[in-house]
């Protein structure tokens, strides 16, 4: 039997293994799996909740843990994974942003977790990620607030012109606390969350539970917040869509965009798969 050296493989979704239609093409799928087959671990690493990201998990057939929230939740879809983890914000931050929402400009607050999802009203169409229309259980306020764990992320959409203050004063008062990291693209939306967690947090557990050296680890991403891992990983690959920060941080900028398979034929030949494309 040939021996391969093993590698990890840290794969975004939105803008990098994903179409821009939210897709994972059939190219993707079976160059994925082949990686599987030759023995290389294959996991998804997002900025998304689990509630939108098992679904792609699911389509690929992973069977590695999966990391959410940017770093902030680690799981074994389905199972139990004896390092699954998360990182909280205090739910008196919420309170806070909830009861200043106007005075900041605050369009929209919707706070997660595993098995929580909440918001103080249905997002606009244009707006994604978030239930146009909530269902029963789902409304924020200030009283159901206190029925609930603290969540994992707190995404705040303001409008254009009120990002700045509401940054600012989110920086201010809970500074030693969160992180605020912009969604990046058309959206004034942020995500906060716990101070000093990122994609590279779950990165590095991802390589201790395999055992899988640094220098072993390939991270594929296009965006702000996926800088962490890119640095961390051995190989770090930007994608030809990448913004120019990220490309410039990477060791490498993929030959085709998220459009046009650009993960699958960088893998494919990287890995050596044989894959014809």
């Amino acid at each position: 039997m040939i021996s391969i050296n093993k590698k990890l493989i840290a794969l975004d979704l939105d803008g990098t293994t994903l179409n821009n239609n939210s897709q994972l093409s059939d190219l993707t799928i079976k160059t994925l799996n082949t990686a599987v087959q030759a023995g290389h671990v294959v996991s998804i690493v997002t900025g998304r909740p689990n509630r939108i990201s098992e679904q792609f998990y699911d389509q690929l057939g992973l069977k590695s843990p999966m990391i959410n929230f940017n770093g902030n939740l680690g799981i074994l879809p389905h199972e139990k994974w004896p390092l699954e983890y998360e990182y909280n914000v205090d739910k008196d931050i919420v309170a806070e942003l909830l009861s200043k929402k106007s005075e900041l400009g605050i369009k929209l607050i919707a706070i997660e977790g595993r098995d929580l999802f909440m918001a103080n009203r249905g997002a606009t169409i244009d707006m994604g990620f978030f239930p146009t229309i909530l269902k029963a259980g789902q409304q924020l306020t200030h009283q159901n607030l206190q029925d609930h764990h603290n969540p994992i992320s707190i995404t705040v959409a303001v409008e254009p012109e009120a990002m700045v203050t509401m940054t600012s004063y989110v920086e201010t008062n809970f500074g030693d606390q969160v992180s605020i990291s912009p969604w990046g693209g058309k959206y004034s939306i942020v995500e906060i969350a716990a101070k000093g967690v990122q994609k590279a947090t779950g990165v590095k557990i991802l390589s201790d539970y395999y055992g899988i050296s640094q220098a072993d680890i390939i991270a594929i991403g296009d965006e702000h917040n996926d800088t962490t891992m890119i640095d961390y990983a051995g190989l770090g690959v930007a994608m030809k869509n990448a913004i120019p920060s990220i490309q410039k941080a990477a060791n490498v900028i993929t030959k085709y965009t998220n459009e046009e398979d650009g993960v699958a034929k960088f893998l494919n030949h990287q890995l050596d798969l044989q894959i014809a494309e």
